[in-house]
């Protein structure tokens, strides 16, 4: 071990590099973009369970929840207006990450986070000064352009500063502060929830402010990334950085390699239409489809909601805000063991497992509902609501060490550099675009479909286990500018999309 103690070797076999200290702070500091994302997603399922915030924004709802028997057990927050205080972010996002996409490539991956951060700061006033529907709605929709920014530039910039060898462990390090976040998101709304006094949900929504200032000022220390500065002319300064965060002097086989990738880039002027091609067809469908079915597990659905789903399945206020707080920490938990196995046991084990758990964990969750909880009886008990908290977990535990950080992971180290930016702004408009579809309509699924809303999500589950078995090749241990090469053109379907028959109008045609 070597490297000021963070090891040594090549990267991924083909290029010299250490673990270096820069790499590894550089990857900390830039994922704080995570720590942001994961404590809002956290911090607003709390806040509307709490009476005062639903008292001052949303009486109607506030009314349901505070006369029994006046609203089915399944119906109590079915409410627009609540919805759209979650989703409103999420479409902000997905039309941000557009103008980040152009941002990213031509400002650079580090001006695109300090963006990212500086929109959070300013939606975070806006939140916790929030006196009427509208300034909430203005706060989450800044908080939004701050998402779509983050969730462009983070994966990217991580996938391109780390090793080959530890890529996928470093880029989960977003995934890993996003769990932090929304665990940390959990046990502020379980504190301010005890707070005597109206403004409990104030502090809660201002506290984002600590993670808005993280990445801010993580994205002013940070150097930018050798791919981003050499795509944009400054070569010189992209081989210091390169040399710098590898450890090594010898960094000319990567610098090339990256140059030569660039120069390619540069040469493509529709990026969008670009992403188009035949041979960018493979990496595209896999990054639409893993967002797609990143939120068709349900998981965004159980975290936006963790103490609202709760409550409705009989806890208590306190019960439900300390139930979804140990979701929170098996959250955590279980995308460390992501880190330790992504690069070791590779993506596609990781997948094909937790498509298995998630699937019987659902199913058990809808069977003991199904029989226990009616509208307007709970015969759940102690115990069976014990049973359904602990398949919650395992349903939680084996989303955080695969769909939740690989669904960030390999659409960012699949395309290759000419489509990587644009390619980045697809996979996040799709996650964006779904997750907004699920918090919006979750409440309302939850009210109609009552229990058999987990099978629905099991269903697609299952639909995206199969999709993994047949169509996700294995990226551990590639160099990101040698996918094609020995990812693509050996898979046994996607390789007949790797020959050079764009050129060729009848070619073209014919395939």
């Amino acid at each position: 071990m070597a490297g000021g103690g963070f090891g040594t070797g090549t990267g991924g076999g083909d290029f010299e590099a250490k673990i270096t200290p820069l790499v590894i702070i550089s990857c900390i500091l830039a994922s704080s973009g995570g720590l942001m994302f994961g404590y809002d997603v956290g911090i607003s399922g709390g806040v509307t369970s709490m009476p005062e915030f639903l008292r001052e924004f949303f009486p109607t709802v506030y009314k349901k929840n505070s006369q029994p028997g006046l609203e089915s057990n399944y119906c109590k927050y079915d409410n627009q207006g609540l919805q759209l205080f979650t989703s409103s972010l999420y479409l902000a996002a997905l039309v941000a990450t557009f103008v980040a996409s152009y941002t990213t490539k031509s400002l650079g991956r580090k001006l695109t986070m300090l963006m990212a951060g500086i929109f959070f700061l300013v939606g975070t006033v806006f939140n916790a000064a929030a006196v009427n529907l509208a300034m909430l709605i203005i706060g989450r929709i800044l908080l939004g352009c701050g998402v779509g920014f983050a969730n462009q530039a983070v994966p990217l910039f991580l996938s391109e500063v780390a090793p080959t060898r530890i890529r996928g462990s470093l880029n989960i390090l977003f995934q890993l502060m996003c769990t932090i976040g929304i665990l940390v998101a959990n046990m502020i709304n379980y504190g301010t929830s005890k707070m005597s006094g109206p403004n409990g949900w104030r502090i809660s929504l201002g506290l984002a402010a600590i993670p808005a200032l993280l990445l801010t000022m993580g994205s002013l220390i940070v150097t930018d990334t050798p791919n981003s500065l050499i795509a944009r002319g400054k070569m010189e300064e992209g081989k210091a950085i390169l040399k710098k965060i590898r450890g090594v002097d010898n960094v000319e086989p990567e610098f090339l390699e990256i140059v030569e990738a660039s120069r390619a880039a540069n040469e493509v002027k529709h990026p969008f239409r670009n992403l188009l091609k035949r041979r960018n067809r493979p990496q595209l469908v896999i990054a639409i489809c893993m967002q797609i079915f990143q939120q068709l597990t349900g998981i965004n659905a159980i975290m936006f909601y963790a103490p609202v789903l709760f409550k409705t399945l009989g806890f208590k206020s306190d019960a439900s805000l300390y139930s979804s707080a140990i979701t929170g920490a098996v959250n955590v938990l279980s995308t460390v063991v992501s880190i330790y196995f992504v690069d070791r046991a590779g993506r596609r084990v990781l997948l094909l497992e937790a498509g298995v758990q998630m699937f019987l964990s659902q199913i058990v969750i809808t069977v003991v509902l199904g029989i226990k909880l009616k509208d307007d009886v709970n015969n759940l008990g102690h115990g069976l609501g014990i049973l359904v908290l602990v398949f919650v977990c395992s349903f939680v535990a084996s989303f955080a060490w695969s769909w939740g950080p690989l669904g960030w992971l390999i659409p960012s180290e699949i395309f290759a550099l000419d489509a990587r930016s644009a390619g980045q702004s697809v996979a996040v408009f799709f996650n964006m675009l779904f997750t907004f579809i699920i918090a919006q309509a979750f409440l309302s699924m939850l009210c109609h479909m009552k229990f058999a809303i987990f099978l629905f999500f099991a269903i697609w589950v299952f639909a995206m286990t199969l999709f993994a078995l047949f169509l996700i090749p294995e990226t551990k241990g590639v160099p990101i500018e040698e996918m094609t090469e020995r990812v693509w053109k050996k898979h046994w379907f996607w390789k007949r999309y790797m020959d050079e028959v764009e050129d060729n109008p009848k070619a073209q045609a014919n395939a």
